[in-house]
């Protein structure tokens, strides 16, 4: 079936979402929504786990923990009172690239949050009492990684794919080297990577655009950190042979597969293509084709689907599934079935046609929560698609074709060579 008309004047875009470089650096973005009296901010730093040393593993993720303990004018405890006594959301994490930070509150409340916020991104005190707490809970969360199946078959799936590259290492870090990271270390990272020529901010809610901007601008706008740009990325490259990994956890039922190949960036021109045929392959209806076919038709998997990890460089695209430690093989061959089924049979008009219309007509429904929106016009900001993209998306996806899908499977997904990581019970194997 063809994709219902979308009203194009209803998504974000150049005419209703202003834009604004500040005079430190800092990119601004605004879009109104009156349909209640909240507003989001979603903002981030080009500050991540890439930027550290793998010796110090962890260093960044513990850093943005860090810049809400305490600051050179809040304790922690006056940070908490603040939030919590005006039932506001303030959050600071760190991923791969970024450290991305969050607000949700009520208009009348958003110039005290923001305050709070930027307090704690330019001036953090990283006190050591909380140091050491924030390591504690980065410790146990490790530990309980150690005692997940599907959280070791990830892990082990990256160390894999992605050998002496950032994306093999874990993000959160390892007991080793989260012991051995000093309050001297944070700093150091915090004064070589934060600064305001790698950072901007979306916000969307129940203020004027320009309004929201002139309030973002005064707050945001002087402070200057270090000067830096995004790092770069080492080289990645396809697997040349099949790699395999199995990680035995005592006392497991269940085993967890992550099977797949390195992928593509998000301004790869690939994208779109590979982004419907991952639509199809394990997405769409009932867990896509690996769904339908691996868990429904064959009975082999608690759940099987597929994700597509596109993101400043070339992240994995994988099939991913629990099934029972005897029926593991058997799960592996009928996904590579999948995916051999894929490249060598054209999608018929009707199924390319189905997954087009629930990835269009899905998209509004993505964008009905204020979060959502101003996470998407981050992202829009972040990878450089336009202000526009939201109003183009239908035409992209429609004009995508059946060689379009065939053409990008077989660029990126090999059957006869993948890595695989199997973690339950059972020996544990690599090679």
């Amino acid at each position: 079936m063809a994709s219902a008309p979308i009203d194009l004047s209803s998504l974000p875009g150049p005419e209703t979402i202003s834009r604004r470089v500040f005079p430190n650096g800092v990119v601004g973005l605004a879009w109104e929504n009156f349909s209640s009296a909240s507003v989001v901010v979603h903002g981030w730093l080009w500050a991540g786990s890439n930027d550290e040393p793998p010796e110090q593993a962890g260093l960044a993720s513990l850093t943005a923990a860090m810049l809400s303990q305490g600051t050179q004018r809040r304790t922690f405890a006056q940070i908490s009172e603040e939030i919590e006594s005006i039932g506001a959301a303030l959050g600071i994490a760190s991923g791969g690239h970024t450290t991305y930070f969050t607000i949700k509150c009520l208009v009348e409340d958003l110039p005290q949050v923001v305050d709070i916020l930027t307090d704690c991104l330019y001036q953090p005190a990283f006190p050591s009492e909380y140091l050491e707490r924030s390591r504690g809970e980065i410790l146990t969360s490790i530990q309980q990684r150690e005692h997940d199946t599907q959280s070791m078959a990830a892990l082990r799936f990256h160390e894999l794919m992605y050998p002496n590259h950032p994306y093999g290492r874990s993000q959160v870090g390892y007991r080793e080297t989260i012991e051995r990271l000093t309050r001297q270390d944070v700093q150091a990272f915090y004064q070589a990577h934060y600064g305001s020529q790698c950072m901007g901010v979306a916000i969307v809610g129940a203020l004027p655009r320009n309004k929201a901007l002139d309030m973002l601008e005064e707050s945001m706008g002087q402070w200057q950190g270090t000067r830096r740009t995004q790092s770069s990325l080492p080289p990645t490259a396809q697997v040349q042979e099949v790699l395999t990994s199995q990680v035995a956890i005592p006392g497991k039922t269940q085993s967890d597969i992550v099977l797949g190949w390195v992928g593509l960036a998000r301004q790869d021109p690939d994208f779109m293509p590979a982004y419907v045929a991952n639509c199809i392959l394990g997405q769409f209806g009932m867990m896509g084709r690996i769904g339908e076919y691996v868990r429904d038709e064959q009975g082999l998997a608690y759940y099987a689907y597929t994700s597509l990890n596109a993101g400043h460089g070339p992240g994995p695209w994988a099939a991913i599934a629990g099934v029972a430690p005897d029926d593991v093989q058997q799960a592996v061959e009928a996904i590579l079935y999948q995916v051999r089924r894929l490249q060598q049979e054209p999608v018929g008009e009707n199924e390319l046609a189905d997954n087009k219309a629930y990835l269009v007509g899905s998209m509004p429904l993505r964008l009905e929560a204020k979060e959502s929106v101003a996470a998407q016009i981050a992202h829009m900001e972040m990878y450089q698609l336009g202000l526009d993209y939201l109003q183009r998306f239908h035409g992209l996806i429609e004009a995508l074709t059946v060689e379009d899908i065939m053409a990008v499977v077989r660029k990126y997904l090999c059957p006869e060579v993948y890595v695989l990581s199997v973690a339950g019970p059972g020996e544990k194997k690599e090679h």
